[in-house]
């Protein structure tokens, strides 16, 4: 007898003036790469479930349509798409603004697609995070919310347990972050082929950038994971992560590695080099810059577990992944 496929529940949400398009194209996306795991007889993988949440009002968002209608669970991620009309800041109904903390507090990761963004940044969960949304948003955006940090320029900004990507039709590469999350690289690869749009290919090369377990149900745990998160894991210690989870060091060292599959020491390098990825795909810092942003006073310490982690050293992922490198490969 065959072992039954666990199942992953990604939720689309769909409010007033949300893209229908983003909706439909998300769903049709998550297909395809079902459909590719299938061919490949993955058993282990999970099935991606995608249902529609549907916000009306100021009420709870309503499950509205579900591709495997079964027992309800957890939401592995809450996915925002964007609007074509816009939204205003301030609009976002204080009922769906409660919804997604709490599915955050259960251990979701929530993706917002260009103004999608906002809905996010109402909710609080952006505070002291970096995060990027549309450009005509961006001034607005910057001003109404001082304590996110704007990564205007930056096409997506995946922060582990909060995505945000600019364009309004970046909700391809936010669901192709997903996939590659829960099925892998080749079926993330194989899915953008099938739909010809562009994926980034150095989660193929290098390992996919750093993804942490987040539905374990551990919720000591998950707060520790929420705050390392927040402060990008820069300057903390073993005692300090313990006492955020109310646990006695031993105890908190075990249940840890149960949640996460990772020592806390080797969850802040993944954490940080997941950082440092994005950096150097995304911006022109200097490489002695960047690790001490991402929180490595030693530039060596840094580029040796930036390769071990990556395979490559800081200076040779630039080169292959820069965006500088993509325009080059593109003319």
């Amino acid at each position: 007898m065959g072992v039954e496929r666990a199942v992953a529940e990604l939720g689309v949400l769909i409010y007033p003036g949300a893209q229908m398009a983003a909706v439909h194209g998300l769903t049709d996306l998550f297909d395809v790469a079902n459909g590719i795991a299938a061919e490949h007889q993955a058993a282990q993988l999970p099935l991606l479930r995608v249902s529609h949440w549907q916000a009306k009002g100021d009420q709870v968002p309503e499950r509205v349509y579900d591709t495997d209608p079964g027992p309800a669970g957890a939401l592995v991620a809450v996915l925002i798409p964007p609007s074509i009309g816009g939204f205003s800041e301030g609009q976002a109904p204080q009922g769906l603004i409660r919804w997604l903390r709490q599915q955050h507090a259960n251990g979701a990761t929530l993706g917002g697609v260009c103004v999608g963004s906002i809905l996010l940044a109402e909710s609080g969960l952006l505070d002291g995070r970096s995060a990027t949304t549309h450009w005509t948003s961006a001034k607005a955006f910057a001003e109404r919310y001082p304590a996110i940090k704007l990564k205007a320029d930056t096409p997506i900004v995946d922060d582990g347990d909060l995505i945000t990507t600019a364009g309004l039709m970046a909700w391809s590469e936010l669901g192709l972050r997903l996939v590659n999350r829960l099925l892998g690289p080749s079926i993330a690869t194989g899915t953008a082929q099938f739909l010809v749009v562009e994926h980034s290919n150095s989660a193929s090369e290098c390992g996919s950038n750093f993804s942490p377990i987040l539905s374990h149900g551990d919720a000591s745990i998950l707060k520790v994971q929420h705050w390392l998160q927040s402060t990008g894991a820069t300057d903390v210690s073993l005692a300090a992560m313990a006492k955020r989870a109310g646990l006695e060091e031993r105890t908190f060292l075990r249940r840890f590695r149960a949640a996460t599959g990772l020592k806390p020491t080797e969850y802040c390098q993944h954490l940080r080099v997941g950082k440092a990825r994005e950096m150097l795909e995304f911006t022109n810092g200097t490489i002695d810059h960047i690790a001490w942003t991402v929180g490595y006073q030693d530039p060596s310490a840094f580029r040796a577990t930036f390769k071990k982690i990556t395979g490559l050293a800081p200076s040779d992922y630039r080169g292959r992944f820069g965006v500088s490198a993509t325009a080059a490969t593109a003319r």
